[in-house]
């Protein structure tokens, strides 16, 4: 699994670029969408289009624009809908098209909670099957999170981290329950997020602390605490951005 890309908190990395031309005021997609499938690109291409607040709540979704932006048929613009719908972003109307739908603080929330759950039972089992080897790796990432405030950098380390900890949980049904979680910030989490490095340094402190002394309770609380903190920066920043559904 692409951590950075398909399972991770933090988000996709992809870039988003104005452009003019066939596709109107659509930006163009970054270079990283070519690593994924069409339906994929669609799909997080479209996520960041609500992120940056070109499409808001109830808004048509310009399906042929996209397409051209993309270069494929509308075909994946068709399936990255079906996702979305699945996800809660768009809502799709017979005969009509697919609208932005209204997106939930608490449904925010919930996405980070249950990553924390899921990468806190990882490190529950990689605490117990922990090796000298892991615990000097995870302490050498400490180390680099300590000396950078680059957002690229950080995103690396963290994903490294995750990486190893996962690889040593050994838990094929483990990363099968991650593919299916898609990122909610539709780019590099540490770029678009305000202030995440300094709990994300403390959260993984306390995670690679906790494995190296063999607690599993405290590695998975420790996970959970930093997902839940990762979780207010994200809603505060859509609550900011006005993405949240208005009360009636």
């Amino acid at each position: 699994m692409r951590l950075g890309e398909e399972g991770d908190p933090g988000g996709d990395p992809v870039s988003v670029q104005a452009v003019s031309g066939a596709a109107g005021a659509l930006p163009a997609p970054g270079e990283a969408l070519v690593r994924r499938s069409s339906g994929e690109q669609a799909a997080l291409y479209i996520r960041r289009l609500i992120f940056d607040g070109r499409l808001r709540q109830g808004d048509r979704v310009p399906q042929d624009d996209i397409a051209r932006a993309l270069g494929v048929s509308r075909i994946p613009v068709r399936e990255a809908l079906l996702s979305l719908e699945r996800e809660g972003w768009v809502t799709i109307r017979p005969h009509r098209g697919a609208f932005i739908g209204a997106l939930d603080e608490a449904a925010v929330r919930d996405h980070y909670t249950l990553y924390g759950l899921v990468f806190g039972f990882a490190a529950r089992r990689a605490t117990e099957r922990r090796t000298p080897e892991l615990t000097e790796r995870l302490a050498g990432l400490c180390a680099g999170l300590e000396g950078t405030d680059d957002p690229a950098e950080v995103a690396r380390l963290t994903r490294e981290s995750d990486r190893l900890i996962l690889e040593t949980a050994s838990s094929p049904r483990l990363r099968s329950v991650l593919r299916a979680m898609v990122g909610v910030v539709p780019g590099n989490f540490f770029a678009l997020v305000p202030g995440p490095v300094e709990a994300v340094r403390a959260g993984r402190r306390a995670i690679h602390e906790a494995i190296a002394d063999g607690d599993p309770d405290r590695a998975a609380g420790a996970y959970a605490r930093m997902l839940r903190r990762q979780g207010d920066l994200v809603a505060r920043l859509f609550e900011e951005k006005g993405l949240f559904a208005k009360p009636a």
